[in-house]
């Protein structure tokens, strides 16, 4: 088998993945993106790990940590935009910017707040 047409559909899938990650706004796209990006790497691992054909078969071992490390990473990243949309009521990516949570009533004079006795300063 020639090395060449795995690694196309590789590149071609991280290229996906890389414009899911930069054009998407929704979370859950953006976490799907980069499973894609992480399949990708798996790919060239076990491609380059057949065709070096080593005893310790590297390439697989190393696939198997990058699964392990995208299960965590979906369960982290579904966790979070869980919390997000219950907090937020979006997953809209352009509307999640400040960490912070708004304060409804932002009106609030420094100079009106009196002393303990009821003076105005």
């Amino acid at each position: 088998m020639h090395l060449v047409y795995p690694i196309v559909t590789a590149a071609l899938l991280f290229s996906v993945g890389v414009y899911g990650v930069l054009a998407r706004r929704n979370a859950i796209l953006v976490l799907m993106s980069v499973e894609l990006m992480l399949n990708a790497v798996n790919l060239n691992l076990v491609v380059f790990d057949m065709s070096w054909a080593d005893r310790l078969h590297g390439g697989q071992v190393l696939t198997l940590f990058v699964i392990v490390l995208a299960a965590a990473e979906v369960g982290l990243g579904l966790a979070l935009v869980l919390l997000i949309y219950r907090n937020r009521r979006t997953v809209d990516i352009d509307r999640l910017r400040a960490l912070a949570e708004r304060d409804p009533e932002p009106d609030l004079d420094v100079s009106a707040v009196s002393d303990d006795e009821g003076v105005r300063r």
